[in-house]
């Protein structure tokens, strides 16, 4: 069997087209290169929500917030990417800084901070995502005019 090695098991074709998706799957997960991927591939994803979202308004994604008006921590997810698609940062920032925080994490992750992220202690981590989540349901409830302050 011709192709690059491994690729049968990571799923990827064989071929010139599976040795192209194999390097750019490694690519994507080391270095600057990888960076670089991740935020091309969330920027061709915040202009797609944005234009779907100027083109068809699907109202209110979240299945929490639709049926009892109250949002999830992760509230505003969607809205971050579609804010930013539209070229409006502040707006997006304000939609969701938890979110906006994480996917900046999973964007320089292959620059080291996956890895400082796995070397924390389960006890840190889980600690640590628990504030967060708490933090952001707090901002979500502010944000929607559901806690006063």
């Amino acid at each position: 069997m011709g192709g690059v090695p491994g690729a049968a098991a990571t799923g990827v074709p064989d071929g010139a087209l599976g040795g192209i998706v194999s390097r750019t799957l490694t690519a994507a997960r080391h270095g600057p290169v990888g960076v670089v991927l991740r935020v091309a591939a969330m920027a061709m994803a915040a202009v797609g929500a944005s234009w779907i979202h100027r083109v068809n308004d699907p109202g209110v994604l979240c299945p929490l917030r639709a049926f009892t008006g109250i949002p999830c921590p992760l509230c505003g997810g969607t809205t971050v990417f579609i804010e930013f698609g539209s070229g409006r940062p502040a707006q997006a920032v304000l939609a969701n800084p938890v979110a906006l925080t994480g996917a900046l994490g999973v964007a320089l992750a292959p620059l080291g901070l996956g890895g400082r992220w796995w070397a924390l202690q389960p006890k840190t981590r889980a600690w640590l995502l628990g504030s967060a989540l708490v933090g952001s349901e707090l901002w979500q409830l502010v944000r929607l005019g559901l806690l006063r302050v």
